[in-house]
């Protein structure tokens, strides 16, 4: 019944994006002249060409652009990439690794294999399946009105599994948003649990804390209520985010921070498809200001 939905959706995004916007925020978006962040960022996925998103949005061919950057020592180890999840070999893999659909949002489209010698051949055989899964996934991006996820070929792959920094529950992501090319506030999220729920942060790029760029009734996302320490990569992820971000009027630039080794994540230009309720609408709205439309870098 999803496939189905999503087959027909596909047709009338403009509708999506409106039905769901109302339903999260019951008003309907401005996007003939879009104001805050999230109206912009709809308004880019209504009238701008995929193309260039479908590339970078890709966690796999992503990579390339990472390198023409001049940035190849910022991307995790990548050990194999697939198209069948009936070639999958876990043989040539080393103990630990993360097993990961290239089109995926990271919401059940990623797994942590900590110890490869713990998997039982019902657990690889499970592996397999769920691969298989992501990859025969159709219309992608269709019910969140994405459209540059239809355009990227499904791909599963292994790359380096990051460790877990003392004291935390999950991997840090420092999700660093840009404006114009330029670098503006870091959105931390830690702490996150298998259902998509975290706590998120916000620090500005001397690493202060803006909680007040926060919304505090969101579902998922709880503020943390204990400051994160100052990252030991924080330049070194300004500097990187400027030089990925370059090309384009908004796009948030996510990575890691090991010890002060700085790790590419990903690339995202539709966060939350446009329908963030982390923020607040003056943070949205500030943030809105920001981008220019007719940027072309």
């Amino acid at each position: 019944m999803k496939t189905i939905l999503a087959a027909v959706l596909c047709h009338f995004p403009a509708e999506v994006i409106y039905m769901r916007y109302f339903l999260r925020f019951k008003r309907l978006p401005n996007l003939k002249h879009p104001q805050d962040l999230n109206e912009k960022i709809l308004w880019q996925k209504l009238y701008a060409d995929p193309t260039r998103w479908s590339q970078l949005a890709d966690k796999v061919r992503v990579r390339d652009y990472v390198k023409e950057r001049g940035l190849s020592k910022a991307l995790p180890n990548l050990y194999q990439v697939w198209d069948k999840a009936e070639d999958i070999s876990l043989d040539q893999l080393p103990d630990s690794f993360m097993f990961k659909s290239n089109n995926g949002d990271g919401k059940g489209t990623n797994v942590a294999i900590p110890d490869k010698q713990n998997l039982s051949e019902q657990d690889i055989r499970r592996l397999k399946e769920k691969a298989d899964r992501w990859l025969k996934q159709k219309n992608i991006g269709a019910l969140s009105a994405e459209p540059h996820y239809k355009y990227i070929r499904p791909l599963v792959f292994a790359e380096e599994l990051l460790p877990v920094p003392k004291g935390e529950k999950s991997i840090v992501d420092y999700k660093l948003w840009c404006f114009d090319g330029e670098p503006y506030v870091f959105v931390v999220f830690s702490n996150r649990k298998s259902g998509g729920e975290a706590e998120i942060a916000c620090y500005d790029l001397q690493w202060k804390e803006r909680t007040d760029l926060l919304a505090t009734d969101s579902k998922h996302y709880q503020v943390r209520k204990t400051p994160l320490p100052r990252p030991k990569g924080l330049k070194t992820m300004i500097d990187y985010a400027r030089q990925l971000a370059k090309p384009f009027p908004q796009v948030r630039v996510d990575m890691y921070d090991i010890e002060g080794k700085v790790y590419f994540g990903e690339l995202t230009f539709t966060s939350l498809g446009g329908l963030m309720n982390y923020f607040t609408p003056q943070a949205l709205a500030d943030m809105g200001s920001k981008v220019d439309l007719n940027y072309m870098g």
